[in-house]
């Protein structure tokens, strides 16, 4: 009676692919964890650079074209490096400006931050109206 099972050339030709395949899995793993750690570090900026923004826009106190930065506290950012960079300036103007009217200004917001070695950055715009004071109008016409 003949016995049944595999060959010795049969195992060693199974288990090869076997360590191929487990290596490409391996390294799909590592690929996937690493980009999960990217997102979810672009991601906390993300949520900081919404808050930082609103905070902006609300801000009636805000200085015009002045550059105004900070950094993130890293307790939010999940120990993070980040910060900021903003400024307000005046975006639209009336024609004739007089106090009372209404005026466009605009916020530009770059958020920065250490992934690794490298910074990275993105940049984020908002407008808001004002009403015109006889100061802004008297600014306006001197330009």
């Amino acid at each position: 009676m003949r016995q049944r099972g595999f060959t010795l050339l049969e195992m060693i030709v199974a288990t090869t692919i076997m360590g191929i395949a487990v290596v490409g899995l391996l390294e799909s793993i590592s690929a996937a964890t690493h980009n999960a750690a990217r997102l979810r570090d672009y991601d906390r900026v993300v949520q900081l650079s919404r808050l930082r923004m609103n905070e902006l826009i609300l801000d009636r106190q805000l200085p015009r074209d002045t550059v105004l930065n900070g950094p993130f506290d890293p307790a939010l950012a999940g120990g993070l490096e980040a910060g900021w960079q903003a400024r307000l300036s005046a975006f639209e103007m009336p024609a004739a400006p007089v106090p009372g009217q209404y005026a466009l200004d605009r916020i530009e917001l770059e958020v920065w931050w250490m992934s690794g070695a490298k910074r990275r950055t993105f940049t984020l715009d908002a407008f808001r109206t004002r009403i015109l004071r006889p100061e802004d109008v008297v600014a306006a016409v001197a330009q």
